[in-house]
């Protein structure tokens, strides 16, 4: 049977990085050997000095990478890199293991991210063979072909044009790209040479040398002369009879005649060959032997011209063989970054924190190979719909917990997600982002262990158990903390009972030693070591309660069920068979199963509430910004209401000032009228104007003018009826009853809120809300004749009230009513006696007076007459 054997990688001790290729330490005249050197370095060590991976190159960890799934990530990183270089530099990605390094890896791949978001992507263009290329320029007076010049001059150009906009960045700082570029040599000069000496199609111009550019015209000139003496051949009819076709042939480099074999005396000339059948016979005439060896001649002096031409510029980038190696390490250093943040867009990953505290926080992984991005880029077929994401997982473990055991059923995604946790750790510490939510915490592993799969093998004598504990015994031999171990149904293949008890005893054992241990298993046993130990988490894959069909969603707190006979009888067991294995199990079991069924109902039940309360949380703030949007909009609306209303305003008081204008201005005239009458009849001396004349003139602009102020006058508050009917408007000339003065009187006029009403051959000023109405009379046209009111004289004096131990609302009550019949009385000033006291009765009345409508002013009496414990208020005619 096919063998996998045990897996575990190991980073080594601090310190132990792999080494660099040797730099080039050649004198600057000794140009070949630095160049060697150099290219060797690019060729070989694409990794800056100081960024070791610490892996050790066994065929162990090859295994731990293959069972993890680490190089098909390579692979697919390779895939967005731009160059050679860059693809060859990605391709030796591995983790590292100084924390230091893990985070400034992290650090350089979200600055990329960054970079390219506000940026664009990084166009460096790069030839498939750029390594020949590079090879060719290593071997001195080599001149490189027409075509890898250009190319070379294009990959240059782009590698400038990605500094550039390294150096011009928006949405900066950069400081890694910055550090990349910064003092990256310049190729304007030698890429402009060779654009202009090498056309666009591979050859070499005819402007590249004087020297070529008069070869190739003598060359031009004579093969003119050339093909007009074989034309003349062609088409003379001595001749043309004697050939076997009308065409001119090459033939070793000279221009020859198809004659027949039969004539081959008739055309005198050198023959040069015969056709396969012999028919045929390749003949140059004599007349133009002398042009095709001149022909000759030139072909050969414009191939060494060229050859002179394209070592003069292959040189130019020779003999700049350090600054060339400089600019190949700036090109794989950015194509590396630009891959790095292209595979995190691929993934949509994050950034993940390198912590201190060993904690372990994978929200929403995603193992990336089930990503149909990922899968496309690698060309790998599935099976399942290309647009179906992989259903995330959360793998947590935070101190104390150092152990995690996954249970659920079979086909559930345990093993999916064992390796997603090693997977995702592996790809942090390369510097890699990772599929998981933002916020994800890791810690550096030294060491990290897999054991997973079948471990038969007959040929090393090795049972499926005796796999799994040779395994785990290598992996005790080799640990080096921190590390990561990954048992896949640990304690399996041999007795339940000592399977459960061994792997309960083995993830203690790694949990002890400080190891972060992932197990999956169906063992009841690892399920009560896992719910009862401290440091111990359990989870378990949900699945549907009514098919038993896999959520692949991780509930932590739960045990799990394996439901072996449902998804048995799910992938359509003989249900004889299932009732069978269910009679079998022995009660312990079946309460046991019993117990885990409805704590599973219990959680879905309390999932699904939960699912409710948040779908009600959603609705309540839905509803409540659809509140605050119909509020705004109530804003919005009323505040344009208003401004609209001021307009409206504003050009109603330009019209009112136009009537008010044309109503002075016929007063005016009406007025200048009524003087001319008025002079001519004083010189005729008739009887002059009467003063009802001018009265009826002023009456009539003020009626003007109070038709014009009507519309801007405030509604009149209605007065409550004596009868309790409806509200009656209070006017001029309406009888009303002061509620609050227990009197009747005539309304005179209104002011705002309050009315003038003349009381007894008194005015006052009282509000309108204590006004009931009575039945209006008209208002007399004639002057009224003085009516004498007779008023009982009120108890006590006017101008005094004594408040001394009353309180503060008794107190004013009393002031309220003193002042109405102070004003009756026609007294002028009162004296309120409220004693000194704690000073708040005093405070009380003087604000109360401070706000009367009959108080002018007040103040504190004469110190002989009582100083500030009597207020003196006087009141208004």
């Amino acid at each position: 049977m096919a063998r996998r054997a045990w897996y575990f990688l190991y980073f080594g001790c601090p310190g132990e990085r792999l080494r660099s290729s040797r730099r080039a330490e050649h004198p600057n005249d000794d140009v070949v050997g630095a160049a060697s050197s150099i290219f060797h370095i690019c060729h070989s060590a694409s990794l800056r000095p100081g960024e070791a991976t610490g892996i050790l190159p066994t065929s162990m960890q090859t295994e731990v990478f293959r069972t993890l799934e680490f190089d098909r990530i390579v692979e697919a990183v390779v895939t967005c890199a731009l160059t050679p270089l860059g693809a060859e530099a990605l391709a030796r990605l591995r983790p590292l293991t100084d924390p230091r390094a893990v985070r400034a890896a992290q650090a350089e791949t979200t600055e990329a991210v960054r970079f390219v978001a506000a940026n664009g992507p990084m166009t460096l263009e790069a030839p498939p063979q750029l390594d020949k290329t590079l090879a060719a320029l290593a071997i001195e007076a080599q001149p490189l072909e027409p075509t890898q010049l250009l190319t070379l001059a294009t990959f240059l150009g782009s590698v400038q044009r990605v500094c550039r906009s390294v150096t011009t960045a928006t949405g900066g700082p950069y400081p890694a790209l910055s550090a990349i570029v910064r003092g990256v040599a310049t190729w304007d000069h030698e890429c402009a040479e060779v654009r202009t000496k090498i056309d666009a199609s591979g050859a070499v111009a005819d402007d590249a040398s004087l020297e070529l550019k008069t070869i190739r015209s003598r060359l031009r000139k004579q093969r003119h002369r050339l093909r007009g003496n074989l034309e003349a051949y062609l088409r003379g009819r001595e001749t043309a009879r004697y050939l076997q076709e009308q065409v001119v042939s090459e033939r070793n480099g000279r221009f020859v005649l198809v004659v027949r074999a039969e004539h081959r005396t008739a055309i005198p000339g050198i023959v040069h060959g015969a056709s396969s059948s012999g028919a045929s016979l390749f003949l140059e005439p004599l007349s133009t032997v002398d042009i095709n060896n001149e022909i000759v001649a030139l072909d050969e002096q414009e191939r060494a011209e060229v050859r002179r031409v394209l070592v003069l510029l292959s040189t130019a980038f020779r003999h700049r063989a350090l600054d060339l190696s400089r600019t190949l390490r700036v090109a794989t250093d950015l194509d590396v970054r630009q891959a790095r943040a292209a595979f995190a867009g691929v993934v949509g990953g994050v950034e993940a924190t390198v912590g201190d505290d060993e904690s372990l926080e994978l929200r929403d992984a995603r193992h990336p190979l089930l990503m149909p991005s990922v899968t496309r880029r690698l060309g790998i077929a599935t099976d399942t719909d290309d647009r179906l994401e992989p259903v995330p997982v959360d793998i947590i473990m935070t101190p104390p917990t150092r152990a995690l055991v996954i249970t659920g059923p079979n086909t559930g995604g345990k093993t999916v997600a064992l390796k997603t946790a090693g997977l995702l750790s592996l790809m942090a510490q390369a510097g890699l982002h990772i599929s998981a939510a933002a916020g994800a915490r890791v810690p550096v592993f030294r060491s990290v262990f897999a054991d997973i799969g079948d471990e038969q093998s007959i040929a090393a004598s090795l049972s499926t158990f005796s796999g799994h504990v040779t395994n785990i015994v290598n992996m005790d031999r080799c640990l080096s903390v921190p590390s990561l171990i990954l048992l896949d149904e640990v304690g399996a293949g041999t007795d339940p009972i000592e399977g459960g008890a061994l792997g309960c005893a083995v993830v203690e054992h790694f949990r002890q030693r400080g190891a972060h241990v992932v197990v999956t298993t169906h063992d009841d046993a690892l399920k009560s070591y896992a719910a009862t130990t401290p440091g111990v988490a359990c989870a378990a894959f949900g699945f549907n309660p009514e098919t038993f069909a896999p959520t692949y969603r991780l509930v932590y707190g739960s045990a799990g069920r394996s439901l072996a006979l449902e998804i048995a009888g799910r992938l359509g067991l003989d249900p004889h068979i299932i009732a069978a294995a269910a009679a079998l199990r022995s009660v312990r079991e079946s309460q046991l199963a019993d117990h885990l069924a409805r704590l599973d109902e219990d959680r879905h039940r309390l999932d699904r509430q939960a699912r409710e309360l948040d779908q009600r949380q959603v609705e309540q703030a839905a509803l409540l910004s659809r509140l605050q949007a119909r509020e705004t909009d109530l804003d919005r609306r009323e505040r344009a209401s208003r401004a609209g209303g001021n307009q409206s305003l504003d050009q109603r008081v330009r019209a009112a000032r136009e009537e008010v204008d044309e109503v002075v201005r016929s007063l005016r005239e009406r007025a200048a009228a009524l003087e001319r009458v008025a002079a001519e009849k004083a010189g005729r001396h008739e009887t002059p104007l009467s003063t009802g004349d001018s009265g009826a003139l002023r009456a009539a602009a003020q009626a003007a003018l109070d038709t014009i102020a009507e519309p801007f006058r405030p509604p009149v508050p209605a007065a409550t009826s004596a009868t309790g009917g409806r509200p009656i408007q209070i006017a001029r000339g309406v009888r009303v009853t002061v509620s609050t003065l227990g009197v009747d009187g005539e309304v005179l006029s209104c002011h705002g809120t309050e009315a003038e009403v003349e009381v007894r051959g008194k005015r006052v000023r009282v509000p309108l809300h204590t006004l009931t109405t009575g039945v209006a009379r008209p208002v007399a046209e004639t002057p009224r004749n003085r009516v004498n009111i007779h008023v009982n004289e009120p108890a006590g004096r006017l101008d005094e009230l004594n408040l001394i131990g009353s309180r503060v609302d008794d107190a004013l009550e009393r002031v309220g009513k003193h002042l109405d019949q102070a004003a009756m009385g026609e007294a002028r000033v009162v004296r309120f006696i409220h004693g000194h006291g704690s000073g708040q009765l005093r405070r009380a009345i003087a604000e109360f007076l401070r706000a009367h409508p009959l108080v002018i002013r007040f103040s504190s009496a004469a110190p002989e007459d009582g100083g500030r414990a009597i207020t003196c208020a006087e009141l208004k005619d």
